[in-house]
């Protein structure tokens, strides 16, 4: 196997971990958590969860965006990103930088706070909020990858 085939396997495995991953949050996790009755239940339920994936999430962006960036450069693709044809590309990038923000930047420093206080006076509130932004971070994901896999296989050309 060269190593285009090994980047690109290691890319769409990342993607699968770390969308599917979103997927799962946004249509198991977080609806389970806002049937709960107690603020702490929530709370302790989808912090346990997040807590387990947030690793493997991070470690997926990694590798999703490092063989992203080496099949790019390898194959010398950066003039698709001034074509509008490519506008997945865009895409791609797009989500890899808001997840990878939020991953290793936001949540770190202030959202995983701000996230447990608020929810803390207000659940039914916050919990309906982080749904309803997963469900826009999903759907987007979905998009990028739906428009990544047509546009790699020459259906944009």
């Amino acid at each position: 196997m060269d190593d285009l085939a090994i980047a690109r396997a290691l890319h769409v495995a990342a993607v699968v971990v770390w969308i599917g991953g979103v997927a799962m949050v946004t249509s198991i996790v977080l609806p389970l958590a806002r049937r709960m009755t107690s603020a702490d239940e929530k709370i302790v339920f989808f912090e346990s969860v997040e807590r387990r994936f947030a690793l493997q999430a991070r470690i997926a962006t990694v590798v999703a965006g490092v063989t992203g960036f080496y099949m790019v450069h390898r194959m010398d693709l950066w003039d698709r990103f001034a074509d509008p044809t490519a506008w997945w590309m865009h895409a791609m990038v797009a989500v890899w930088a808001i997840f990878t923000t939020v991953l290793f930047v936001l949540e770190p420093l202030f959202l995983h706070r701000l996230f447990v206080e608020r929810a803390r006076r207000d659940p039914e509130a916050t919990f309906r909020l982080a749904e309803r932004l997963h469900c826009v971070l999903l759907t987007v994901s979905v998009i990028a990858t739906l428009g990544a896999v047509a546009g790699a296989h020459g259906a944009f050309y």
